[in-house]
């Protein structure tokens, strides 16, 4: 008998589902992420300065790197943070673009995306925009950024080469990309694989 004919297929949606349940959580506050947040990014590499950016309540302490070490955003950029959150790393960002520059978010909960806008305009970042959307599917304009950047986000698609393809639709020529992901390093059990929650954790 072929084992794998006895293997679970899962459907696409319901892993996306999953995760955006799972994000959509924490957002509203249902799941606690139990991390010192503070202490957390400092060991990712994020500096004072850049901690000091940030509106504390942005911080969930959800990523696991500093992707910008190395776009390393400059005066005037345009950027966009692929799974923005409620917009760590947007806020990073457009604090290192300044008034000239623009940073984008992407995420697909809407109560992340309806945070992330309330702290911005709470706290008078003028130079965002946070938009509801899927990193497979980005609502940005061809060929209209600087940079790209990403935390720990590209690993929970099921999708990964075509979020590389609109990585590369919607970059400037010339444009950087700035990653921090985590990688499988060993097959997962199968009883990991076949449970679509485990997606989102």
């Amino acid at each position: 008998m072929n084992k794998d004919k006895n293997k679970k297929t899962l459907d696409e949606s319901e892993i996306r589902k999953s995760v955006r349940d799972f994000y959509t959580d924490i957002a509203t506050g249902k799941k606690k992420t139990n991390v010192d947040s503070n202490e957390l990014n400092k060991a990712l590499g994020y500096s004072k300065e850049q901690l000091d950016s940030v509106p504390e309540e942005a911080n969930m302490g959800l990523g696991c790197g500093n992707p910008h070490e190395k776009a390393k955003p400059v005066l005037g950029e345009t950027v966009l943070d692929l799974g923005c959150g409620k917009g760590f790393d947007v806020f990073i960002a457009a604090k290192a673009v300044g008034e000239n520059g623009y940073v984008i978010g992407v995420d697909s909960s809407i109560d992340m995306v309806e945070k992330a806008r309330y702290i911005g305009t709470k706290r008078k970042f003028n130079n965002v925009n946070f938009r509801l959307g899927e990193i497979e599917y980005l609502p940005v304009a061809d060929n209209s950024l600087d940079i790209v950047i990403s935390n720990c986000v590209i690993n929970l698609s099921t999708q990964k080469q075509q979020v590389y393809n609109e990585i590369h639709r919607v970059l400037k020529k010339g444009g950087r990309i700035g990653i921090s992901d985590i990688t499988q390093a060993k097959p997962l059990p199968q009883s990991v694989l076949d449970n679509p929650k485990m997606y989102g954790t």
